[in-house]
């Protein structure tokens, strides 16, 4: 069954958030091929993801969270990574 994601990235100091989806992207990122912004602020860290069966849900998701207020998104990482550390996502193929 595939799986869908929807991440958060943020910088080293913690100032800037980034929302998107997919884990392609995250290898762009870190590669530096990835948004300008994300390559502007250094926001390569993973903070937060969240995974999906369908990928309209997800899609859905992630529209929401842009939406958000950032105090909004900072509570939501804090409740599952409450030191801010930086995760790594292991997608395992079924």
């Amino acid at each position: 069954m595939k799986q869908y994601y929807i991440y958060i990235l943020s910088n080293k100091n913690r100032t800037v958030l980034y929302i998107e989806y997919l884990k392609r992207r995250i290898d762009q990122h870190e590669k530096g091929f990835g948004s300008s912004f994300t390559k502007e602020y250094n926001a390569i860290e993973l903070v937060y993801f969240e995974r999906f069966k369908e990928k309209k849900i997800a899609k859905l998701r992630e529209r929401q969270l842009k939406n958000w207020h950032k105090e909004w998104k900072w509570n939501l990482i804090k409740a599952s990574n409450p030191k801010l550390e930086t995760l790594k996502l292991i997608i395992t193929r079924l």
